[in-house]
């Protein structure tokens, strides 16, 4: 999906509170304090190499390291480069200061939930995009699920959360900035 494209959704959900909630979330993923803290994992069947894509992408592009996800794979093969042989062990070693972002679609294995159960107990900051796996919503700080049947897709939500976590604050223009100065230094205009 191309900008294009997360934009014309975005418009067509403008009314939904789903871009909030996603906006929300992309602000808890951005919390991750170093580059390399972001760990994705999947369930076995279904690895988010796509979301670990677009997040690196926004990374890139926003200027925030702390995006560029860790793909955590559950049968990494030994020859692969570096970046693409991190296994489930990197969970046990998670953290303060990192998030363990989970996307599940559908139930996740009870492996999976045992070792995010550690990685909250060692103090990581647990986030899922999930289906409707209640156990999983139940170890998350936070969690958004995407009902089958509802006006986003599990796909669709990824690349909206994806984009809202690379968006920075809008900062405020030299008219704002000055307006708010003078009505400190004046006080509120009272009208008749």
């Amino acid at each position: 999906m191309d900008a294009g494209s997360v934009a014309f959704l975005r418009e067509v959900l403008a009314d939904t509170g789903w871009l909030e909630r996603t906006r929300e979330f992309g602000r808890a993923l951005r919390a991750t304090r170093s580059a390399g803290g972001l760990l994705l994992v999947g369930t076995p069947d279904d690895e988010p190499w796509h979301l670990t894509a677009h997040l690196g992408d926004e990374a890139r592009l926003s200027g925030l390291p702390q995006l560029a996800p860790t793909l955590v794979r559950w049968q990494p093969p030994a020859g692969a480069p570096a970046h693409l042989r991190v296994g489930l062990d990197r969970i046990q070693r998670a953290g303060r200061g990192e998030t363990l972002f989970v996307v599940a679609e559908c139930q996740a294995p009870v492996p999976l939930l045992e070792r995010v159960d550690d990685a909250r107990r060692t103090g990581a900051t647990i986030l899922a995009l999930k289906g409707g796996d209640t156990e999983l919503a139940g170890l998350a700080h936070d969690a958004i699920a995407v009902p089958s049947g509802g006006p986003l897709t599990f796909d669709g939500a990824q690349h909206l959360v994806s984009a809202a976590a690379g968006e920075l604050p809008r900062q405020p223009g030299l008219r704002e900035r000055l307006a708010v100065l003078l009505e400190r230094l004046t006080g509120p205009r009272v009208h008749d």
